[in-house]
């Protein structure tokens, strides 16, 4: 029998110039989240003359930050390099693992504000919700919590609180682009 040794790639970023590993690997509905939020943005972004990518691209943002968040759009092609993105992208998500929440949620959050990122979403599985954070003034400031209502709570709602249910939104990047929260969760395990 021939034993084959298989070592994992280790992904990691580097976070006020300590280097953090992220492990462990995201699972499968963390994956296809990020799929769909890439798939969503793509094919506009490109009419868009902008870029989109996917977790394995290196944002460069100081010399003491190099991350690795799940999806980001670049509109300024200038800023891209053959080894990564050199400089804040303009809209960046995080799609909250639990060995990651804090890091999303803390220190990046600061870091990508403090580097000009007009644009944050924390995306949780778990909850099916989308918090969307915009740049203004320099801070990030919460604008909206997007959310999918688990049956057994839109069954206990009157029809008026259902009607206030947002199912999609618009991003601040482009604003006619529609994000459908449906489209975002499909196909999870």
């Amino acid at each position: 029998m021939n034993n084959l040794a298989f070592q994992e790639e280790v992904w990691e970023e580097l976070l006020d110039g300590k280097i953090v590993a992220m492990s462990p690997r995201p699972g499968v509905n963390h994956n296809i989240v990020a799929g769909n939020i890439c798939h969503i943005f793509g094919n506009f972004a490109a009419r868009k003359a902008s870029f989109v990518f996917s977790t394995s691209v290196y944002a460069y943002l100081t010399k003491k930050d190099r991350v690795m968040p799940d999806v980001k759009i670049v509109c300024d092609k200038e800023i891209i390099k053959e080894d990564g993105i050199h400089g804040a992208p303009d809209l960046i998500v995080e799609v909250l693992s639990p060995s990651t929440a804090k890091n999303d949620r803390g220190y990046k959050k600061k870091l990508y504000e403090k580097c000009g990122v007009k644009e944050y979403w924390l995306v949780d599985i778990e909850s099916r919700s989308i918090e969307v954070y915009l740049l203004k003034d320099g801070q990030f400031d919460l604008d909206e919590v997007y959310s999918i209502f688990p049956d057994y709570l839109i069954g206990k709602m009157t029809e008026e609180e259902k009607s206030k249910i947002a199912k999609e939104f618009k991003t601040s990047l482009f604003p006619e682009l529609t994000i459908v929260l449906e489209e975002v969760f499909e196909n999870l395990i």
